[in-house]
C-alpha cells in the first residue's frame, strides 16, 4: 500500500498524469456520447468533467497542480480560436449575401448576453467580481478571461462560467429549437455559436454541417463585438 502511495505521489507532480487524465477522460465521454447516439443530454465536455472531479477530489489534487499538467490543451484554445477564421472564409459568399441580418442577429445577441448578465448579477445583489466575472461568460475562453482581467473580474471564476454556458447551450439548444420551429440550419447555427461558444459550436457540428459552420462563424463575430461592447456595458449598467 505505501508502495502504491508512492507511486501516486510522484506520478501527481508529474504534468503528463493531468494531461493524460484529460485527454483520456474526453475520449471515454466522447465515444459515450457516440454509442448513445449523440443525444443533447450527453455532451462530451459534461461528462469529462464528471469523470475527472472526481479523481481530483479523492486524490486531493488543488486545481493549480491539474492545470500545471492540463495547459498544454488549454494553449490550444488559441491557435483553435483562430482557425475559426476559416468558416468565415468558406461562407464568404453566403455571408456576403446576408449581412444585415447576420449583422443584427449578432449585435442583438452580444448585447443581450452581456447586459442581462450584467442585470442580472445586479438584481441578485452579486459581489462586483462575480458581476464582472460573469459579463463575458458567452464569449470563447481565451477572449473572455482576456476581458475578465482586464475590467477587474477574477479569471478563473469566468473560466468556469463559460465552461458551464457552454454545456448549458449545447444542452438546450437542440430540443429549444425543435420546440420554436426554427428549422433553419443557419439560424439555428448561429443563435448557438453566439450564445455557447466553442461547446455549443461543437454541438452544432454534430447536429448539421451548415449549422456547424455558421455557429463557427458566430462565435469568431461574437467573440471580436463582445471583447468591445462588455467594458462599455460594465461602465454605463454597473
Amino acid at each position: 500500500m505505501t508502495d502504491v502511495a508512492s507511486l501516486w505521489s510522484y506520478l501527481a507532480t508529474t504534468p503528463l498524469i493531468w494531461l493524460t487524465t484529460t485527454i483520456l477522460a474526453y475520449l471515454v465521454a466522447d465515444g459515450v456520447a457516440r454509442r448513445l447516439g449523440n443525444p443533447p443530454w450527453a455532451n462530451p465536455v459534461l461528462m469529462s468533467v464528471l469523470l475527472i472531479a472526481p479523481v481530483l477530489w479523492l486524490t486531493q489534487t488543488d486545481y493549480k497542480t491539474y492545470f500545471e499538467g492540463a495547459q498544454f490543451i488549454h494553449f490550444l484554445l488559441g491557435p483553435a480560436t483562430v482557425a475559426l477564421a476559416l468558416p468565415l472564409w468558406d461562407n464568404r459568399d453566403t455571408i456576403r449575401a446576408s449581412v444585415a441580418p447576420i449583422l443584427l442577429a449578432l449585435i442583438a445577441g452580444s448585447f443581450v448576453a452581456a447586459g442581462s448578465a450584467i442585470l442580472l448579477a445586479r438584481a441578485f445583489g452579486l459581489p462586483m467580481e462575480v458581476l464582472l466575472s460573469l459579463a463575458p461568460k458567452s464569449t470563447t475562453a481565451p477572449v473572455a478571461l482576456g476581458i475578465s482581467e482586464a475590467i477587474g473580474g477574477v479569471p478563473a471564476l469566468t473560466a468556469v462560467l463559460v465552461i458551464l454556458t457552454g454545456i448549458i447551450g449545447a444542452v438546450t439548444v437542440t430540443p429549444l429549437m425543435n420546440m420554436l420551429r426554427i428549422t433553419d440550419w443557419r439560424a439555428r447555427g448561429f443563435a448557438v455559436g453566439v450564445a455557447a461558444h466553442g461547446i455549443g459550436t461543437a454541438r452544432a457540428f454534430q447536429v448539421n454541417p451548415v449549422a456547424g459552420a455558421y455557429a463557427g462563424i458566430a462565435m469568431a463575430m461574437n467573440a471580436l463585438l463582445t471583447s468591445l461592447i462588455v467594458p462599455l456595458l460594465v461602465r454605463w449598467l454597473v
